[in-house]
């Protein structure tokens, strides 16, 4: 997950927002990249619930600039947005209904070109596939290694709990983000709760 999210970052050069497996309105992994007073006015808004990209991505399965969307914007969360750079941009959305992965992204400068977008659309679905929940038979040691140090609290005061090593602690949670996709810790818990692991 981590090249590709990696890619966008050279792709998007005003940034991305990221939804993957959107259930029940909520998605197993978010993250965006736009700047932070345009996602704290998103938040603060509740635009995720008024934004036409987003009705766009939930409805639609495909690809779409965002200058081509006909849908109605009576809140004007895109003329807000492009106070903040984000001015020209296009929607990617894959998946079925019940799991859908949303890719938005950004440019202050021009219009993504086709071939861009075929790019942009290419990581979109390698991030739906990749993100697919993992299976339930995580090792028990990396969920317990997780589990363990969901605390924050110091390695070798995990380590010594778990009866392991600090290198053996840190082996472990290692190879949980590695399995998780997870670029830190930190994501990698979120993911584990996010997916129910514990």
């Amino acid at each position: 997950m981590v090249r590709y999210l990696d890619s966008l970052d050279d792709l998007a050069p005003a940034g991305y927002t990221v939804g993957l497996h959107i259930r029940f309105a909520s998605p197993l992994f978010f993250r965006s990249t736009y700047p932070q007073d345009w996602q704290d006015i998103y938040a603060a808004n509740s635009y995720s619930l008024r934004d036409p990209l987003v009705f766009w991505g939930i409805s639609k399965t495909g690809r779409i600039r965002w200058s081509e969307i006909t849908l109605p914007d009576p809140f004007g969360v895109m003329q807000k947005a492009a106070r903040h750079g984000l001015t020209f941009g296009a929607v990617i959305a894959s998946g079925n209904i019940t799991s859908r992965s949303i890719l938005g992204v950004a440019r202050s400068d021009r219009e993504f070109t086709d071939a861009e977008i075929d790019v942009i659309a290419g990581i979109a679905g390698g991030l739906h596939e990749v993100s697919d929940p993992p299976p339930r038979d995580l090792a028990p040691e990396l969920i317990e290694a997780l589990r363990a140090s969901r605390d924050g609290e110091d390695a070798a005061i995990v380590a010594t709990r778990l009866g392991i090593s600090k290198g053996a602690l840190r082996a472990r949670l290692s190879s949980a983000r590695d399995h998780l996709g997870a670029r830190t810790t930190a994501e990698a818990l979120r993911m584990a709760r996010e997916y129910r692991l514990f």
